[in-house]
């Protein structure tokens, strides 16, 4: 009989956060632990399996297979995509109050 994994099961909202920690069998895929953990109990309308998953801080395949210390983290969706925000923050700003440098040049006077 092998020993359990001991692993570690994240989600947060701006308003709530929950790391849950519990005891899983050595082949747990990530998305098994997520349903195990039991966190949507917690959480309102989170749906483990549309959201994205990763393991600290970097995001994997729902059936990567964890090993003792992972912490699964369930990725909320983005609310923006941020190559659009960037791009909606440079046109508020106005294509005018942008300013380029002109190279100085070097006069010598006697």
């Amino acid at each position: 009989m092998s020993a359990k994994l001991s692993i570690e099961v994240a989600y947060a909202l701006p308003s709530k956060q929950l790391i849950l920690k519990l005891e899983v069998e050595p082949g747990t895929t990530a998305i098994e632990a997520a349903r195990q953990s039991g966190i949507t109990d917690h959480f309102e309308g989170l749906d483990i399996d549309t959201s994205r998953l990763g393991i600290f801080g970097k995001q994997v395949a729902a059936t990567t297979l964890l090993q003792a210390g992972d912490r699964v983290e369930i990725y909320r969706p983005l609310q923006a995509d941020p190559k659009m925000a960037r791009r909606n923050r440079v046109k508020q700003q106005g294509a005018g109050k942008i300013r380029h440098k002109t190279p100085s040049v070097a006069v010598r006077t006697r």
